[in-house]
């Protein structure tokens, strides 16, 4: 049964076992559980790393986990299983047989050496999809030289080459402030889930999907791959230009940044009207987005004249809804934006231990039909075992048995 209480989201019927940790697998599978996928997380005895990483709320008397871990684990069910006793296998493939999709995100040949890799779990049941994130993907997807190092969210950014174009020119390598190297994979992954639990229900066939870490940061860097092949020119750090389009990206205002896109002759037109440069319309030198690229230094130089003296408001009356714009904004900004709140972005859900809700970010996929949504907190460590349990037709009695011998917990 599914063990959301809330309106069946478009995902009801999709029942998924979660046996991942850290972001770039929970963020997937959070996705999924977020348009009503019954997702139960599989944990170990110590639960998922990331439980004890915080930030606390300083009224938290429990401290079953932090902000990290509620932000990407709601909206799921968790169990506790040891996977290196027999019995907590056999529990698992139990789960197994009832489940549509697998996911995990150990490294290469962890789950193959518990015996329960993707060809021994297919033999359970031929229509499972069984999904994986790691640092540099699975051997059977292609055994990439690097298939057994260890990977997280900065090592992805490094050699899938984003590092490398972030930053100033003639700088240091920037990391992006979020941790893209774990969650656009993991994002990545969930379509590729959707895509195969497609198939498999119009075929019967299950498949194995795997996406590694470094591959979604490069295809998501896809611009470098067609400059180094079609120029032979290895980009570098871009700071707040961009290498193709002009004006494009962040200007200093008195009180801040902000950002604009005018790369079209429409749009640029519009702006330089509204800046007072009207007579850079129709010089050639500025005339096309090529032409403001090759004298990009003029152009930025104008921009930057009429907002530098400029507050952020003072520019959002006189660029917003003409051409594209926006302030850079802090956290701060966007808990006190309307957009966010009329848009349902920053929700509240409760918080173990904590006297009023907390705040994480909302679902940013709208649907007219089938709304997902946030509808209840992360999990206590184990807090669904013995229902789980009890819905695989485990008797009480038994559930003991294996509770006291540290199966499950």
């Amino acid at each position: 049964m599914n063990r959301m209480n809330h309106q069946a989201g478009a995902l009801s019927d999709l029942r998924i076992v979660d046996l991942t940790q850290m972001l770039a697998g929970p963020i997937c599978t959070q996705m999924l559980a977020d348009h009503g996928a019954e997702v139960i997380k599989v944990e170990s005895l110590a639960g998922d790393g990331i439980r004890a990483s915080g930030p606390f709320r300083s009224d938290d008397a429990e401290h079953a986990f932090g902000g990290y871990f509620q932000s990407v684990n709601r909206n799921k069910s968790s169990i506790v299983l040891d996977l290196k006793q027999e019995e907590g296998k056999a529990v698992l493939r139990r789960l197994v047989e009832g489940a549509d999709v697998v996911v995990e995100n150990f490294r290469a040949g962890v789950m193959d050496r518990l015996g329960l890799g993707y060809e021994t779990l297919r033999a359970i049941k031929p229509g499972l999809v069984y999904a994986t994130v790691r640092g540099f993907g699975d051997p059977r997807s292609g055994a990439s030289p690097y298939a057994h190092w260890p990977a997280f969210d900065v090592v992805a950014q490094a050699m899938g080459g984003i590092m490398s174009i972030t930053g100033e020119p003639g700088g240091a390598p920037t990391k992006i402030g979020p941790g893209v190297g774990d969650i656009v994979p993991g994002l990545m992954l969930a379509l590729g889930i959707l895509a195969a639990v497609h198939h498999a229900r119009r075929t019967g066939e299950g498949q194995f999907v795997d996406v590694a870490m470094v591959d979604g940061i490069l295809a998501l860097c896809e611009r470098t791959v067609y400059q180094q092949s079609y120029e032979g020119r290895t980009p570098g750090p871009e700071g707040n230009r961009h290498p193709l389009l002009c004006p494009f990206g962040l200007f200093p205002a008195s009180d801040g940044w902000v950002a604009i896109g005018c790369p079209d002759e429409k749009l640029w037109t519009q702006l330089a009207r509204i800046i007072g440069r009207a007579d850079m319309v129709d010089d050639p030198r500025y005339a096309t987005n090529r032409a403001r690229v090759a004298h990009a230094d003029d152009v930025i130089a104008a921009v930057e004249a009429y907002t530098g003296p400029r507050s952020k408001a003072q520019l959002a009356e006189a660029l917003g809804g003409s051409v594209p714009f926006g302030p850079v904004c802090t956290a701060r900004d966007i808990f006190d934006d309307p957009h966010y709140r009329i848009r349902d972005m920053i929700v509240e859900v409760e918080h173990p231990g904590c006297a009023s809700p907390v705040q994480i970010a909302g679902v940013p996929i709208k649907m007219s039909a089938t709304p997902g949504g946030v509808h209840r907190r992360a999990p206590r460590l184990g807090e669904h075992t013995d229902e789980v349990l009890r819905d695989l037709g485990i008797t009480p009695q038994q559930i003991e048995r294996l509770r006291a011998a540290r199966v499950v917990a």
